[in-house]
C-alpha cells in the first residue's frame, strides 16, 4: 500500500510539468505535422491528406541548395564558436585563479546579450560597409586600393554575425565542464612529464567533451533555424531554411511552411542524435 501511495504521489508531481510539456511543445508540433499534409490555394487552406508539399519540397533542386547553404552556415559558425568558446573557457577556468575575476570576466562576455540581437547585427553595417570604418581604415593605411566588397551583404557577414551572436552559447557549457575537472588530474599529467599541449589533448579536451557537445547542440540548432541574420546580413542575396519558411508564411503558404519545418526538425534531430551518440552529455546533467 505504501508503494502505491508513493507511486501515486510521483504521478502527481510530474503531472504539471507533463501538462506544460504537452501544451507548449507536443501539441504545437503535432499541429505543424498535421498542417503539413493539408492542401492550399491562393486564398484558403484546405484540410486534406496529401503528400504534394513534401514531394515538391524534396524534389526541388532549390531546396537541396538551400539546405546545403544552411548547413554551410551552421558548420562555419560551429567551427569558429567552438574555437573562440573553448579558448575563452580555458582561459577563465585555468588561468584566472580568483573566483571574483572569473565572475567579472564572465559577466563581460555576457554584455552583448544585454541588447537586442537585431541591434547587434545592425551595428556591423556601419563597420563593414563599403564606406564603413573597416574599409576606411584599410584605405587610409594603404593596405587595399579599393573597398572590400565581401565584408557586408555576403556569406562572410552572415557567419560573422552568427559567431558574434552565439559564441556565448559555446562558452558557458564548456566553462562548466572545465570547472568540474579535478585539478589533481592535471597535476598528475604534469608530474608524468606531459607537456602543456599533451595535457590539453589527453586530459582537458576529453573531459570537456560533454560541454562541447551541449554547446554544439545549442549553436547548430539555433543557426539552422535562424532567418533574421541571413536576411539582414546577406542583403537578401543568400537563403536559408529558416528564411524559406519565413517567406512561405509571408505568402500565406502555411502547409508548405509546415512541411519545410518538419523536414528541418528531422534534420536537426538527426544532427543532435549524432552528437549524443558521440558524447554522453548526461555527465553534465
Amino acid at each position: 500500500m505504501a508503494f502505491d501511495t508513493s507511486k501515486r504521489s510521483s504521478y502527481f508531481l510530474i503531472t504539471p510539468m507533463a501538462a506544460i510539456f504537452a501544451i507548449f511543445l507536443v501539441i504545437p508540433l503535432l499541429t505543424i505535422v498535421i498542417v503539413s499534409f493539408w492542401d492550399y490555394d491562393e486564398y484558403r487552406i484546405l484540410p486534406d491528406f496529401i503528400l504534394d508539399n513534401y514531394s515538391y519540397l524534396l524534389g526541388s533542386s532549390v531546396t537541396w541548395k538551400i539546405y546545403l547553404n544552411t548547413l554551410k552556415y551552421a558548420a562555419l559558425t560551429w567551427v569558429f564558436t567552438l574555437s573562440i568558446g573553448f579558448t575563452v573557457a580555458y582561459f577563465l577556468a585555468f588561468h584566472v585563479r580568483s573566483l571574483t575575476w572569473q565572475i567579472v570576466l564572465f559577466m563581460l562576455c555576457t554584455i552583448p546579450f544585454w541588447t537586442s540581437n537585431i541591434i547587434r547585427m545592425i551595428s556591423w553595417i556601419p563597420f563593414l560597409g563599403r564606406n564603413g570604418l573597416l574599409n576606411s581604415a584599410l584605405l587610409n593605411l594603404g593596405i587595399v586600393d579599393q573597398p572590400l566588397e565581401f565584408l557586408l551583404f555576403s556569406d562572410f557577414a552572415v557567419v560573422l554575425a552568427d559567431v558574434h551572436l552565439y559564441t556565448l552559447f559555446m562558452v558557458v557549457p564548456i566553462f562548466n565542464s572545465m570547472m568540474r575537472i579535478d585539478r589533481s588530474l592535471i597535476e598528475a599529467a604534469r608530474d608524468a612529464g606531459a607537456s602543456g599541449f599533451e595535457t590539453l589533448r589527453s586530459v582537458i579536451v576529453p573531459l570537456s567533451k560533454p560541454g562541447i557537445a551541449i554547446g554544439s547542440i545549442f549553436v547548430i540548432t539555433v543557426v539552422m533555424g535562424d532567418f533574421i541574420t541571413v536576411r539582414l546580413m546577406s542583403g537578401g542575396q543568400s537563403a536559408s531554411v529558416g528564411l524559406q519558411i519565413s517567406n512561405e508564411i509571408g505568402l500565406l503558404q502555411y502547409p508548405a511552411a509546415a512541411a519545410s519545418a518538419v523536414v528541418l526538425l528531422i534534420t536537426v534531430l538527426l544532427i543532435v542524435v549524432g552528437l549524443l551518440r558521440l558524447v554522453d552529455i548526461r555527465k553534465e546533467l
